[in-house]
């Protein structure tokens, strides 16, 4: 009987396949590029084809390396999903890959997936705190089975399963600056020393346009972090002002030092998955539980 290529080289032929090219995969693939090359040769001596075309100009999929690609990601995805199914009878699934939003926060996201595995047995989870266009990478790479994220007007989320399970409202966070009124306009908040996220983040260029759209002020930004948690931290130590989630706030036991902005910034949270997921049913079991917890009809 031929020898058979092992799960790994076909999944990291595949991975190659999205990428198109050798030093990606291998960083998708979380290996270093030599291994992931050495893979890869492995494949294809065992198949007896050359898969993938390597010149001093770059790499690509040959026409059977073309062909293997189309033929072989839905049969690894329906192999994965009944590995996943066996392993489920004897209480072992694999553990669902959740991202989540750096600028949402995870202290929430943390919290239900801590009563979630509580009252669903066998329930496990990886969760990975990323930048949303890294989510939308990863989930479209397949790398992370659900992401949890801001729907902004830069992001292209067509083409996933999607459920808004809340609305996030945006406040005014400066423990040490008094907001008269009660009330913090965008005039007020560009005339405030104002920490705010990393300039590649898409929160960062959403307030951005935001504020430019309700004020004249230029912005007095100071410093630029990359967590909440961090810009949070920052406020409390530094007469300066922070555009922050209020449920963030107040998850953490922030009772004060925050105002309502005018006009409000009240953001949809979405959960993004692909129907094609051989975890499917897993997903939808969590999807459902969000759905609940924050009272979303079905």
């Amino acid at each position: 009987m031929a020898e058979l290529p092992s799960m790994q080289q076909l999944k990291n032929f595949i991975i190659y396949g999205k990428y198109g090219n050798f030093t990606s995969a291998a960083n998708a693939a979380n290996i270093t590029q030599s291994a992931f090359s050495a893979q890869i040769k492995k494949l294809e001596d065992v198949v007896g084809v050359r898969l993938i075309a390597r010149s001093n100009r770059g790499s690509h999929l040959t026409k059977a390396g073309e062909l293997l690609f189309q033929r072989l990601e839905p049969i690894l995805d329906e192999l994965e999903g009944c590995l996943d199914e066996v392993r489920s009878m004897d209480g072992r699934a694999q553990p669902l890959s959740i991202g989540i939003m750096l600028s949402l926060g995870d202290i929430h996201m943390n919290r239900h997936l801590a009563y979630f595995q509580q009252h669903y047995s066998g329930a496990s989870f990886q969760v990975y705190n990323l930048e949303a266009q890294e989510l939308l990478q990863k989930l479209r790479n397949d790398e992370l089975d659900i992401i949890s994220l801001f729907r902004l007007p830069s992001m292209d989320i067509d083409g996933y399963e999607q459920v808004c399970f809340c609305k996030e409202t945006i406040v005014y966070y400066a423990p040490h600056i008094v907001v008269s009124g009660g009330v913090a306009t965008a005039d007020f908040i560009a005339s405030q020393p104002l920490a705010q996220y990393s300039p590649q983040y898409v929160m960062n260029e959403y307030l951005n346009q935001f504020l430019s759209a309700h004020t004249s002020l230029p912005l007095q930004t100071q410093a630029w972090f990359s967590t909440p948690y961090a810009m949070m931290n920052y406020c409390q130590a530094n007469r300066i002002g922070a555009l922050l989630p209020e449920r963030f706030l107040k998850a953490l036991g922030v009772v004060g030092g925050w105002y309502d902005v005018d006009p409000p910034i009240v953001l949809p949270c979405y959960l993004l998955y692909k129907r094609s997921n051989p975890r499917y049913e897993a997903i939808q079991v969590f999807v459902d539980y969000m759905k609940r917890t924050y009272h979303v009809p079905s």
